[in-house]
């Protein structure tokens, strides 16, 4: 068994990465991953060199591929969303360099899975805990102030605690999926009040002469992406954002992972107006990046929420996330759920002092989880049957 580094996942055939990476994620794929390093937005230029962490059964590049982590060295924190800048500008007011780091992620990609990819018929644990040691030997090696495990899986998030880091937890929003028949079964377990809000909101959008369309797999057109394009870019221009996607990041996307690619576009007459890109995995369908060129009442909770759910209902699909972020999301049906990452500081005092406020910060966030469902707008027989 042998651990070694690639800089690119251009030297790992996406045969070999796909088995163990699986089907569940696509946002773990070789192909989502090689079209943001194929396209430039993960490079040394954009701060993101690839350092991905592989074991072979035997010696490197020429045995099996059994294990692997998607790895970058990286001199910002941009793209994360697991926000850790007040911990840098302390680092280097404290005279210390707080870049390079390490992190274990998919860049731009605030979805959780597997960070510890392993092949089933293996022995797993031995795997997963080679490639910690790995990343911890990269990280003296590259001089890494840190290393960070971003949107890991409760399973590995015991691991890497055990292994010294130090566990930190979030929460996104989700919508899970019992077995709807339909939409309005769906809003059969809302409140009154709050069912007749998100009709409302529908039929703001239908009363405005919107139509929905869904565009997947084959029918995609490189047309459709320029049109997305333009709704990504108004949605960077109107939140001061930064542009981490290029045109043609998204024409990869289209043409090697067509069939995970489900594109929304509202339509007013033959002009779209507005449009949202998801992705599917096995079970669960991933939004990520919505745009308009006006503002409509509703618009945006349709593009991006309600005709998604329609689609998860209708697909049978058990789980909609639809993001990082967005309380208003309660009320439409996506309930709180915790997201873990685990960090190794090098610098000791530091570790401490970050040890004692991530302590802290776990408290607030199962606060703030249990505050939130309270206010689901589910009927009360409802919840308490979940």
């Amino acid at each position: 068994m042998h651990v070694s580094v690639v800089d690119s996942l251009e030297k790992i055939p996406a045969a070999d990465w796909n088995a163990l990476a699986g089907a569940d994620n696509p946002f773990l794929r070789h192909e989502f991953l090689a079209a943001l390093e194929a396209s430039g937005c993960v490079s040394a230029q954009t701060g993101w060199r690839p350092r991905h962490l592989v074991v072979h059964a035997e010696a490197p590049l020429r045995g099996r591929l059994i294990g692997a982590a998607p790895m970058y060295l990286k001199n910002h924190s941009y793209g994360e969303y697991v926000f850790d800048w007040a911990w840098a500008d302390a680092y280097e007011r404290a005279g210390h360099h707080y870049y390079p780091k390490l992190v274990v992620s998919v860049p731009f990609t605030p979805v959780t899975g597997a960070r510890l990819l392993a092949a089933a018929d293996t022995d797993i644990v031995t795997i997963k805990n080679r490639l910690i040691e790995g990343a911890r030997g990269c990280m003296q090696e590259y001089g890494a102030s840190s290393l960070h495990w971003l949107f890991v899986t409760g399973e590995d998030a015991p691991r890497l605690e055990a292994d010294g880091y130090l566990l930190r937890t979030g929460f996104q929003f989700h919508w899970s999926n019992p077995g709807y028949r339909d939409f309005e079964d769906f809003l059969s377990t809302f409140t009154a009040q709050k069912r007749k809000k998100i009709k409302r909101e529908r039929r703001y959008v239908q009363e405005a002469g919107i139509t929905m369309e869904l565009v997947t797999g084959d029918s995609i057109e490189p047309a459709h992406w320029d049109i997305f394009y333009e709704f990504y870019h108004a949605t960077i221009r109107a939140h001061g954002a930064i542009p981490y996607l290029s045109r043609e990041f998204f024409q990869r996307l289209g043409d090697t992972l067509r069939d995970h690619i489900v594109l929304v576009f509202a339509r007013r007459g033959t002009d779209y107006i507005a449009g949202a890109l998801n992705l599917r995995g096995a079970d669960t369908l991933y939004g990520r990046y919505w745009g308009s060129r006006a503002p409509f009442n509703g618009l945006h909770f349709e593009t991006c929420y309600y005709t998604a759910i329609e689609y998860c209902i209708a697909q049978g699909l058990r789980r909609f996330e639809a993001g990082a972020q967005g309380e208003h999301k309660l009320a439409r049906g996506f309930t709180p759920v915790v997201t873990y990452s685990a960090h190794r500081l090098a610098h000791p005092q530091f570790s401490r002092a970050v040890a004692d406020y991530l302590a802290r910060e776990r408290l607030d966030v199962a606060s703030c989880v249990d505050e939130l469902n309270e206010h689901v707008p589910f009927k009360k027989e409802m919840t308490a049957e979940e």
